[in-house]
């Protein structure tokens, strides 16, 4: 396997400026701005005279091109699985470690590992399906303090939007792994959860790595929503909760061996995962 090397190439001792990804546009020192484009967007504010393209039509035009350069990029991806997790835990701690075992494992059994293409949690994936030779995918977003693409995703796409981005998840993705993390985390967690649950889209195993720290959210799911008739228990099976990289797979494979034309061998197959030599 190739090894990555991240170490940056030495420059004339000036620090990098801080920049912002915008398209295919690079912004610097004075060109930065506060706001982004999803939060133009969604803040209201009535757009200056003569600047059209902050106005609503016109951001129709840019969101439709974010789909079509999102579904070209990915459209030959194959079997795929969404890790998700906390931009802040750092190399070395054990759930960085668990989060590379995990993409190790996952790219192993024969998917692509898709990621929001950030540090931590995210960055430990991607590693984990570099370190076995799988594809390894980052689904980056524009932010107000920008976020570069992790050094270990070979295929990165860049979203102005969070709802384009939230999309290619859920088109290019046939489950969603959540390890220990934050708001992002959740948003995306019960955003699947919800079309799980109204059946718009199958066969999409939603796992939780990590029990005791996901515990107290099921309890609070169970003693709470399911106790006062907001939710079913039928709904909390939606879930399943693990501690290892292999009960991932396990659920993985064990839900999409029954279909054919993924390519995925059940739990119990030694075979070679598709794309490889025997």
């Amino acid at each position: 396997m190739t090894s990555h090397d991240t170490t940056p190439e030495p420059d004339s001792g000036a620090s990098s400026p801080a920049e912002r990804h915008k398209g295919p546009v690079v912004l610097r020192r004075a060109q930065l701005q506060r706001r982004t484009s999803d939060q133009r967007f969604l803040d209201q504010r009535p757009a200056e005279p003569d600047d059209f393209t902050r106005t609503d039509p016109w951001r129709v035009l840019r969101i439709q091109a974010e789909f079509v350069e999102g579904f070209d990029a990915l459209a030959n991806l194959g079997p795929a699985i969404t890790v998700f997790g906390s931009a802040r835990t750092a190399p070395g701690h054990p759930e960085y470690e668990l989060a590379r075992a995990v993409g190790r494992a996952v790219g192993e059994a024969g998917y692509a590992v898709v990621t929001g293409g950030g540090p931590g949690v995210m960055e430990a994936a991607n590693r984990g399906a570099v370190d076995v030779g799988a594809h390894s995918v980052g689904i980056g977003i524009e932010l107000p303090h920008e976020q570069h693409l992790n050094h270990w995703v070979d295929l990165g796409i860049n979203f102005r939007y969070f709802f384009a981005r939230k999309t290619m998840f859920v088109k290019y993705s046939q489950g969603f792994v959540a390890l220990p993390g934050g708001f992002g985390t959740l948003d995306e967690l019960f955003e699947a959860l919800t079309l799980v649950q109204t059946g718009k889209i199958t066969r999409f195993p939603m796992i939780l790595v990590g029990t005791e720290y996901w515990r107290p959210l099921l309890d609070w799911i169970t003693g709470t929503l399911v106790a006062g008739g907001k939710a079913s228990d039928a709904d909390l099976d939606l879930l399943r909760v693990v501690d290892t990289a292999e009960e991932v797979v396990e659920i993985l494979t064990s839900v999409h061996a029954q279909d054919p034309g993924m390519g995925i061998a059940p739990p119990d197959d030694d075979a070679a995962r598709p794309g490889s030599e025997a």
